[in-house]
C-alpha cells in the first residue's frame, strides 16, 4: 500500500465511526487534511511521502475511534471513544437473546390462543426480564478495555487494513467453504451426514426425522443447490487470489439475496421434513440465517464510506 492508500484506509476507519448524515462530509475534509499535513511533513524532510512516513504520520495523528471523537458529541459510557460500539453491542446482543427465546417458546405445540399467551408469557419471564445481564456483561468488558488501552497505549495503535481483504485469512474462507459443501450433502440426503455422524448405527427414528418432504424435494431444494453450489467456485477462486475483488463482492451479495428469497419461500411454502418437529426447527434456523445475513450485509451498507466534498450553495 503506498501513501494515498494508507490515508484513504485511515479515513474510511475514522468515518465509519461517525453518524451516517456526517460521514461522507467529514472523509472528504479530513482527506484533504491528512494529505496537506503529510505533503508539508515530506517537504520538511526533503523527500517524497512514502508508506513508511504516511504510516508514521496516521499513528501520531490519533487511533480512528479517537479522531472520530473529535467529530461527533461526547458520549459518557465508559469511554466516549466506545460509546457508539456499547450501545450498538447492547443491541444487537438483546436482540438475538430475545429472538432465540421467543423461537424457542413458539417451537412448543400451540393449538389455541390460550397456548400463544402462555407462550409468550413464558417468553417474557424466562428470557426478557432476566435479559439485562448481557448489557451488565458489556460495561464490565468496555471497562476493562478503557483501562488496557490507557494502561497500554500502543495496543491502540492505528494498522492499516485493506478493504479487499479475506477477513480470517484462507484458513477462515476455506472452513466457510467446508461448510458449504456439508450444506450441500445436507440438501442431496441428510441421512448421510447423520450416517457419517453415527456410522450406520443412530436410530431408525433419526433417519425417518429427516426425510424430505415431496414438496420441498421437487420445488425449492433444487433452487438451493444451485445457488449455494455456486459459492463453492466463488470461494476457491477468493482462496487462490488471496483477496476479494469488486467483483466477486458483487456475486457473492448476488447469490446471498437470491438463496435468502428463497429461503423464505422455503418456510412460507410448505414443510420442509415430513417429521413437524424437524420442520420447525428447521424452518427456525432457516428463518435466523436470513436475519443474520440481512443484518450483516446492513451493517456493511451503513459503514460504507464514500468521501465527496460539502454540497455547495445553491444559486
Amino acid at each position: 500500500m503506498n501513501a494515498n492508500d494508507l490515508i484513504e484506509c485511515y479515513v474510511a476507519d475514522v468515518a465509519a465511526r461517525l453518524p451516517r448524515k456526517q460521514r461522507n462530509d467529514v472523509a472528504f475534509e479530513l482527506r484533504a487534511l491528512l494529505h496537506e499535513e503529510l505533503q508539508s511533513r515530506a517537504d520538511s524532510a526533503g523527500r517524497g511521502a512514502d508508506a513508511a512516513m504516511a504510516t508514521d504520520f496516521l499513528r501520531s495523528f490519533g487511533p480512528p475511534d479517537s479522531v472520530a471523537a473529535r467529530y461527533r458529541p461526547t458520549f459518557t459510557v465508559i469511554d466516549p471513544a466506545d460509546g457508539p460500539a456499547f450501545v450498538r453491542a447492547t443491541a444487537i446482543g438483546l436482540a438475538i437473546i430475545w429472538g432465540l427465546g421467543l423461537v424457542s417458546c413458539l417451537l412448543q405445540p400451540i393449538e389455541s390462543g390460550t397456548d400463544l399467551l402462555r407462550a409468550i408469557g413464558q417468553w417474557w419471564g424466562a428470557t426478557v426480564l432476566p435479559s439485562p445481564w448481557w448489557p451488565g456483561v458489556l460495561v464490565v468488558g468496555f471497562g476493562l478495555a478503557s483501562w488496557i488501552k490507557r494502561r497500554w497505549p500502543h495496543t491502540t495503535e492505528w494498522k492499516p487494513r485493506a478493504a479487499d481483504r479475506i477477513v480470517g485469512g484462507r484458513m477462515a474462507l476455506g472452513m466457510a467453504l467446508a461448510g458449504v459443501l456439508v450444506g450441500l450433502i445436507a440438501i442431496v440426503n441428510p441421512s448421510w451426514v447423520l450416517h457419517a455422524m453415527f456410522g450406520g448405527r443412530a436410530a431408525p427414528a433419526a433417519y425417518e426425522a429427516l426425510t424430505y418432504a415431496e414438496t420441498f424435494r421437487h420445488r425449492q431444494a433444487p433452487w438451493l443447490l444451485i445457488l449455494i453450489s455456486t459459492n463453492v467456485p466463488l470461494f476457491v477462486t477468493v482462496i487462490v487470489m488471496g483477496r476479494w475483488s469488486p467483483l466477486m463482492r458483487r456475486i457473492q451479495l448476488a447469490l446471498g439475496l437470491m438463496t435468502c428469497a428463497v429461503m423464505i419461500w422455503t418456510v412460507l411454502d410448505g414443510p420442509i421434513f415430513i417429521a413437524p418437529s424437524s420442520d420447525r426447527t428447521v424452518k427456525a434456523i432457516m428463518v435466523l440465517i436470513v436475519a443474520f445475513l440481512l443484518i450483516s450485509w446492513g451493517v456493511k451498507r451503513h459503514r460504507s464510506v464514500q468521501p465527496k466534498p460539502i454540497a455547495r450553495l445553491r444559486t
